[in-house]
């Protein structure tokens, strides 16, 4: 099981927070596969054509299910990361703002995209993401993650993209 990789550091990174550690999920060949396994069979790899991830946790997760599934990847990354023209979108966090970007010429018009990242807390990030792709023409059909905090309202901001995870806090 997937839960028997992740480990709980308290207080990190302030007081009272819990934070889900995936790394020994990935120092694990078996935990790593168990994860991209799961990712592969949580959406049919039929009604996407490419997998698209956010930096840079999504890039480990997104990467490797991609060549499992013999897709092309997508990073969408921090400002001033990628070398050519990109398409930027801002988005609120507890205390300030991020941005995040994509190439503008990442996926060809109506191409389906499946979303990755590690982590969905409280969506900021991944609904940034599903502007950005829909903004440059893509399609996105669903959203992947490896560990959802289901006590936070992540799921709440992307609409109607199906959400998978595997597993569920």
């Amino acid at each position: 099981m997937i839960e028997s990789f992740i480990r709980d550091v308290p207080d990190f990174p302030k007081p009272g927070i819990l934070f889900k550690d995936i790394t020994p999920l990935l120092q694990s060949a078996e935990g790593l596969a168990l994860a991209i396994d799961g990712m592969a069979k949580a959406v049919d790899p039929s009604t996407y054509d490419i997998v698209c991830g956010i930096e840079s946790r999504g890039f480990i997760f997104g990467t490797a299910l991609a060549r499992q599934l013999n897709k092309g990847f997508v990073p969408i990354r921090k400002p001033g990361k990628l070398p050519w023209k990109t398409a930027a979108e801002s988005y609120e966090l507890e205390y300030g703002t991020d941005t995040i970007e994509i190439h503008v010429d990442a996926c060809d018009k109506g191409k389906r995209m499946l979303m990755v990242d590690d982590l969905l807390a409280t969506g900021g990030t991944m609904e940034a993401a599903l502007k950005l792709v829909r903004r440059i023409g893509g399609q996105p059909v669903a959203c992947c993650f490896v560990i959802e905090l289901g006590f936070l309202p992540g799921r709440a901001k992307l609409g109607q993209v199906p959400v998978h995870s595997l597993l569920k806090v």
